[in-house]
């Protein structure tokens, strides 16, 4: 269970919870309490407590089968310092009462509706151990605010609270460690559901302390271990940006707690949040949420988690109803007898919001849409609210419904009776389009909240049926197999593959504007984020009641994304199989979900060619038959046959040593291969005719890198001379002429030592020796951003399959995974060896690596899955072909070897 768990009434009968929502409890006194009306006798009095809050008095009998007596301020006719002689104690330290109406409640101790008693009344309060004379004046200011009207009682009653809090400080007696020291102290409010509780803040260089006013929260110091604190985040509570919500470790109970604070405005909440962040014991576990979105696509993080993460990135928390996490409806059966959860009809269509699942509703609702004045929304209810949360959760948290409700339950008729009533009431009615909440897929809690746990009389409906447990659909056994089996539902193949669509209606691109119209997805405007600024009106009437509007309305979601979410990945295995018996190599696949298989990698052809170091490998294919070519720091080019297993040409181009190559076709559909050489220069080599056609000096320094884009039908080089340089390429000539095929020049701090090109060929990515990576427009050639992510030399570079990120590696062995808009570091991670290439194999990484190993890495899962020894030394280039079905790795000992594989 998510939510504050209601607390038992053996424990403490008065709860804050009792009280109206937002209400504050000061403080309580030891008193008799006596009803005038009844009886003057002395026998009389009833021995209690009486608790003083901000619109009400609650006298607690010590006798726990008697009602509480709630006296609110706004009932009350009159209150004064009572003068008797009937007393004992002769100072008459008596508080006299009148009111027209109180509540009873908890009679008995059994959670029930109140009791509103409508009749005038004489109360008096016999004061033990204080003088009355200290809290009248107190009493008297808060009465008085009830005669104002209530956006104005409110702001007085908060002028009141806080003149009265603002002459307390924190209490330094509570500290741990006398020699801590004092960062920052201010005031704050301890949140959970309905419930503010006032305290103050400290924090020091060890701990970070809450101490509440009074003494009704759970501790009477809260105390955090900075070194225990793993996730800060800023929360908008009651819409504006004064949340706090801080979670930390338990390390003996290995328990997450939280805690969630709100603060009188933004640069409070700011201040303790950047001491905090910056105290050294504190650790943060911040996980970039790339790398989440990526574990989820991955099958590392279930729907239900990645779920309640974009739910808090959206704002969404388990401590404020307002803003409660929202879940989707995704099973639409709740008839049958049982279900089948490889049948795609049992499932809600998720490209759709509720409003929009039931044509005929939807066509009533736009026809309004069309009458209406702006601004337009097709809902005039939300998916998510406070009354919708309490809808769900009343058998298990009655307290906070009687909170909200003021003291009483829903209609019988309109309770949460039903599953599927419920279902087939967001389908058809007019003004219901609520979505689920977490607890519906949170196995933990085996569905306790369909249970009438508490035995509580909720009435009768108007059948004569006594309300008591949710009725739940044939298919289900019970409460737990209910939750079970939804929970089934939401991991399913079926919802994976279409759950991104129902996030880009409710935290994403579908959620406002155009793209919202489109979808059928508008809702009433003022719920929206940044709809209107509060802090701009101030007529405090107008504020409160739109407050009031928002909050009771709902709030959509802060929008996370602006782009159509990612889909999931299908589930697949890969293998790479054994083709020709030769030498292998096994290797578990360990912490892959679902993935058991023994991955094997076999050699399948292996060429002995250069005598220095196969610098560059390519592979194309040549009459249907994938052909190897390969050049050396001996300066040769040469062609293998895969097919024959031997070499078929060895050319010998530059006296130097050759870096890079390149191929592409003429129009004449001749093959040229392009060589890029250390003597600055670039060498054309006809296939079809044999022979260099031409040598063109490109740069001022060594060509280190090349690549071709097909689409563009242009050559890039890379140079130790720091620069990039495009080349447009003269089919008609075959080779290409400096200066009539130059089109951009691409300036660099230090040595370019690798370039790569996105898939749709947009972007390009190079790399340099001082560790800098430059992202590039290829329309403009303009530079989006450069950002030194290594150390040392950048050895390869390349984007992933949506180029959403670069993927990096380099001399200092890092692998660094960066974000192309933000350009932000969202993984890294430190190799065994320097690792030296990067290439593709379908939605595989292959890296080959200084030891001459080929280790293989999912970017999605953000993990390595084998690694494979392949060349004695260090691995130079690695290749795979366009069906993925060989892979070529050449290294410094001069070898160049073929790898059969397949992927089913």
């Amino acid at each position: 269970m998510y939510m504050c768990d209601c607390v038992t009434m053996e424990k403490e009968r008065f709860t804050m919870l009792l009280l109206e929502p937002g209400e504050i409890f000061f403080e309580d006194y030891s008193v008799l309490m006596k009803i005038e009306d009844l009886s003057n006798s002395e026998d009389t009095w009833i021995d209690g407590r009486l608790k003083f809050c901000s619109k009400s008095l609650v006298f607690v009998n010590k006798d726990i089968m008697q009602p509480l007596i709630k006296l609110q301020l706004k009932e009350t006719t009159k209150i004064e310092q009572f003068e008797s002689t009937s007393l004992t104690d002769s100072s008459n330290n008596v508080l006299s009462v009148y009111c027209k109406q109180y509540v009873e409640m908890l009679e008995k101790n059994i959670l029930a509706p109140y009791k509103f008693i409508q009749k005038s009344i004489h109360f008096l309060f016999y004061f033990n151990y204080v003088k009355v004379e200290e809290c009248l004046p107190q009493i008297l200011q808060l009465h008085r605010a009830t005669t104002l009207p209530t956006a104005e009682q409110n702001a007085m009653i908060m002028a009141i609270i806080y003149s009265r809090q603002s002459r307390v400080s924190f209490d330094t007696s509570w500290l741990e460690d006398l020699y801590e020291q004092v960062v920052v102290e201010t005031q704050a409010s301890k949140v959970l559901p309905l419930v503010i509780n006032p305290g103050r803040v400290l924090l020091t260089t060890s701990r970070l302390y809450f101490q509440p006013y009074n003494n009704m929260d759970q501790h009477p110091v809260l105390k955090i271990q900075l070194k225990d604190i793993n996730n800060i985040i800023k929360r908008r509570f009651l819409l504006r940006q004064v949340g706090l919500e801080i979670k930390w470790k338990r390390i003996i109970e290995s328990k997450t707690e939280h805690v969630y604070l709100s603060f009188q405005s933004q640069e409070a909440r700011d201040e303790l949040y950047d001491n905090l962040v910056n105290q050294p014991l504190v650790l943060l576990e911040t996980i970039p949420q790339n790398q989440m979105t990526m574990r989820w696509q991955n099958g590392s993080l279930s729907n239900f988690d990645y779920l309640l993460y974009i739910n808090s990135l959206a704002d969404r928390t388990f401590h404020d109803l307002t803003q409660y996490p929202v879940m989707p409806w995704i099973i639409q059966d709740y008839t049958s007898e049982l279900i089948d959860f490889n049948n795609p009809d049992i499932y809600r269509d998720l490209s759709k919001p509720i409003g929009a699942l039931e044509p005929t509703r939807l066509e009533r609702l736009k026809e309004r849409y069309v009458e209406m004045s702006e601004p337009k929304f097709l809902y005039g209810s939300h998916y998510s609210a406070p009354g919708f949360v309490l809808f769900y959760l009343v058998r298990k948290c009655p307290q906070y419904m009687l909170c909200l409700q003021n003291g009483r339950f829903d209609h019988p008729d309109r309770m949460f009776n039903n599953v599927a009533d419920v279902w087939k009431n967001v389908l058809v009615n007019m003004s219901d389009f609520k979505e689920l909440i977490p607890e519906f897929y949170d196995t933990s809690n085996q569905g306790d909240f369909l249970v009438n746990g508490y035995g509580i009389d909720f009435g009768y409906r108007h059948d004569g049926a006594k309300i008591g447990d949710v009725h739940l659909p044939p298919w289900a056994k019970g409460p737990a197999d209910f939750i079970n089996k939804l929970r089934n539902a939401l991991e399913s193949d079926h919802v994976s593959q279409n759950i991104h669509l129902w996030i880009d209606l409710i935290f994403g691109y579908k959620q406002r504007g155009k793209e919202a119209e489109k979808a059928d997805n508008v809702f009433f405007h003022l719920c929206y984020e940044g709809a209107v600024d509060l802090d701009t009106i101030k007529d405090v009437n107008d504020r409160y009641g739109l407050e009031i509007q928002i909050m009771e309305f709902g709030q959509i979601p802060k929008q996370i994304f602006t782009l159509p979410h990612p889909k999931r990945f299908t589930p697949k295995t890969y293998s790479l199989y054994k083709d020709l018996a030769l030498t292998s190599t096994e290797i578990t696949c360990e912490d892959q979900p679902g993935n058991d298989d023994i991955i094997h990698l076999n050699e399948c052809r292996v060429f002995q060619s250069h005598k220095e170091n196969a610098c560059f490998v390519i592979i194309f294919n040549e009459q249907n038959n994938d052909e190897i070519v390969s050049v050396g720091q001996d300066g040769m080019l040469k062609m293998y046959s895969i097919e024959k297993g031997k070499m078929m040409r060895s050319v010998s181009l530059s006296k130097l040593s050759l870096s890079s190559c390149i191929s592409y076709y003429t129009t004449s559909n001749d093959q040229i291969l392009v060589a890029g050489s250390y003597n600055n220069t670039l060498i054309f080599y006809d296939v079809k005719f044999g022979k260099v056609i031409d040598e063109l000096t490109v740069h001022d320094d060594a060509v280190s890198c090349l690549i071709w884009s097909p689409i563009r039908q242009i050559i890039i080089s890379g140079s130790w001379d720091c620069t990039v340089a495009v080349w447009k390429n003269n089919t008609a000539e075959k080779t290409i002429r400096s200066a009539e095929c130059f089109i951009a020049q691409l300036e660099h701090d230090s040595k370019v030592t690798c370039i790569n090109l996105s898939r749709d060929e947009l972007k390009l990515v190079s790399g340099t020796e001082d560790g800098e990576i430059s992202l590039w427009n290829i329309d403009t050639y303009y530079l989006l951003f450069n950002v030194k992510r290594h150390k040392k030399k950048v050895n390869a570079v390349t984007f992933d399959e949506e180029c959403k990120n670069i993927i990096s590696c380099a001399e200092d062995k890092s692998l660094n995974v960066v974000d192309i808009h933000t350009s932000t570091q969202i993984y890294c991670t430190v190799l065994e060896h320097e690792p030296i290439t990067l290439t593709w194999l379908n939605q595989f990484l292959l890296i080959g690596d200084s030891m001459g190993d080929l280790n293989v890495w999912s970017l999605q899962g953000a993990a390595f899955l084998l690694k494979i020894h392949c060349h004695n030394g260090p691995i130079s280039a690695v290749a795979a072909s366009n069906d993925n079905k060989t892979i070529i790795t050449s290294g410094k000992d001069g070898k160049i070897i073929a790898w059969k594989c397949t992927i089913p």
